[in-house]
């Protein structure tokens, strides 16, 4: 399994759930037909190159205690051009409510919104835009389509899906 430092992903497996695996068309929120959940994956040695390069920031970012390790919280933290997705487990789609989880989740939200970034909660192809004050849910989000953020100076009071096409730079 992949190691980054000091940590290991020793029995976490929520990866193989929670993300899209596009070389094996595998949709987010399914568990991967070669992961083997608690145990690690069938195909490892010759496993697809997104697989292969795939770090969840617990593994990377020593600031991310403990109860953070993806299998115990329910939760992979990822990141995206413009901020962080939060990967929560269906099985469990209210992890990212809980604490200590709701608490870091607004914090880094209220960072975001003052550093033009966004935090994203995402239960299978559901997202949930997060601002400090509140909620977004945009519904599925498909490839093809952008977040479009409503701004009052820096605080986010709208949030819209459209096709990136019509979005503009």
């Amino acid at each position: 399994m992949t190691t980054s430092g000091e940590r290991h992903c020793g029995d976490c497996t929520l990866c193989c759930k929670v993300m899209a695996i596009e070389a094996l068309t595998k949709p987010a929120g399914t568990w991967c037909a070669h992961c083997k959940p608690g145990r690690g994956c069938a195909i490892y040695a010759g496993r697809p190159a997104e697989c292969e390069s795939f770090s969840c920031l617990w593994l990377v970012n020593d600031l991310l205690d403990e109860c953070w390790k993806p299998n115990r919280s329910k939760l992979v933290l990822t990141t995206s051009e413009d901020g962080v997705e939060v990967r929560c487990d269906p099985g469990s789609p209210n992890a990212w409510r809980k604490e200590p989880y709701a608490t870091d989740i607004r914090a880094w939200a209220a960072e975001g919104e003052r550093n033009d970034m966004t935090v994203v909660v995402m239960v299978g192809q559901r997202m949930i835009l997060i601002t400090p004050e509140q909620e977004f849910d945009l519904g599925i989000v498909g490839p093809d389509e952008r977040i479009v953020r409503e701004l009052e100076g820096t605080k986010v009071v709208g949030a819209s899906v459209v096709k990136a096409a019509e979005v503009r730079v």
